[in-house]
């Protein structure tokens, strides 16, 4: 029986191009492939005719061959194509087609396995986080084993290449009409097996440790920002790569300063006295301590910046946040008989002044008489 024409085998014209030629062949295997047609006993045949007919038209040399001289250039011998695709098992095909989208093609590759990253939480103070500083940690790991050198194998053995995967550490299992590629179920993806373990680690490459490090904080670091310590996590065991320490810092509460930021907050006490006549006010800072100016007739609750004694930006070592002081009065407790004469009678002064003295308590009883006059009309 003659065969049919190749290019009428997929439905294309000679002029088509690769990704039509490829989408033509996709559509055919799907529709006549064997698992999907257990009824019809002709599906397998149409199946290997439309392979045999992709196999040589997605082929340059070939498709040039094919258009010069036909079905006979592959006959006796030459080519082979028919054979090709009778020899060809269905998985071969959907694991060359979908292999990208079950994480096969690549030529089976082995992926180096990469040990677990790891977190460490540390708490420093805010003058610690402000100026920078080194700090010693003990962080219990899986580490490389140090008897054989973290392969796993006894000292004087080696391991042996997985017969299952041929060391790829990947095999193909059918599944349907598709080839799907999965890490190897007798050496778990590593390409190897042991038959003489390491008495330390019992064969896995690795060990328990408390590993103990050296930290360099840098200048300014806040809450919840991390410290990547590169290869200082876990290990992959034999054939893989320690994964990664984050250290995240976390801040002490602080008996004076609240942080935002590269900002820095505080609040301060103050008299009467101080608020109403004025004077100089002694505040801390990081840096020690420094004067601050109160006008007379300054308010509580009024906030007061001193420039560049914040925080030193970590990603920004030349920009400094300011100091933020919020002056609150304090009401005086436990006075005197005489002392509270003395308020008694700077009371009444001041109610005599009116709004004069007290501009912000009549604007507020004038609202309140405004606000009755209305609900009452």
């Amino acid at each position: 029986m003659s065969k049919r024409d190749y290019y009428e085998v997929l439905g294309v014209t000679k002029s088509v191009d690769k990704a039509d030629l490829k989408k033509a062949y996709r559509r055919l295997a799907m529709k006549h492939h064997p698992d999907r047609n257990p009824d019809d006993p002709s599906a397998e045949a149409k199946f290997k005719e439309a392979k045999e007919a992709y196999d040589i038209l997605s082929n340059s040399e070939k498709r040039t061959a094919y258009d010069q001289y036909g079905h006979a250039a592959f006959e006796g011998g030459m080519g082979g194509a028919s054979g090709g695709a009778g020899a060809s098992g269905f998985g071969d095909v959907f694991g060359d087609m979908f292999g990208d989208i079950f994480g096969g093609g690549g030529g089976g590759r082995q992926r180096q396995r990469r040990g677990a990253d790891m977190r460490y939480n540390l708490s420093l103070s805010l003058e610690e986080a402000v100026r920078g500083t080194e700090v010693n940690i003990t962080v219990p790991r899986m580490s490389s084993c140090k008897t054989c050198d973290g392969s796993g194998a006894k000292k004087g053995s080696t391991p042996k290449t997985c017969g299952t995967c041929h060391g790829q550490g990947q095999v193909r299992i059918q599944q349907g009409f598709f080839s799907v590629q999965q890490t190897c179920p007798h050496c778990n993806g590593k390409g190897s097996q042991i038959n003489d373990p390491c008495n330390d680690c019992h064969g896995q490459g690795r060990v328990k440790e408390n590993k103990k490090l050296s930290v360099k904080i840098p200048a300014g670091v806040d809450e919840d920002d991390q410290i990547r310590l590169s290869g200082e996590g876990e290990s992959a065991g034999p054939g893989g790569v320690n994964g990664d320490l984050y250290v995240t810092v976390s801040l002490k509460s602080h008996a004076i300063f609240t942080r935002d930021g590269v900002d820095l907050h505080c609040k301060v006490p103050i008299s009467y006295s101080t608020l109403a006549l004025g004077g100089e006010l002694e505040v801390p800072t990081l840096d020690g301590r420094a004067s601050l100016k109160i006008p007379a007739g300054t308010q509580s609750g009024k906030m007061f910046r001193l420039r560049g004694k914040g925080v030193k930006n970590v990603r920004n070592a030349g920009f400094v946040g300011d100091l933020y002081c919020e002056v609150q009065v304090e009401t005086p407790v436990n006075l005197t008989k005489r002392q509270k004469e003395l308020l008694e009678e700077f009371g009444s002064t001041l109610n005599e002044g009116g709004s004069k003295h007290s501009p912000n308590e009549s604007s507020w009883a004038n609202k309140i008489k405004s606000f009755f006059d209305d609900i009452v009309t």
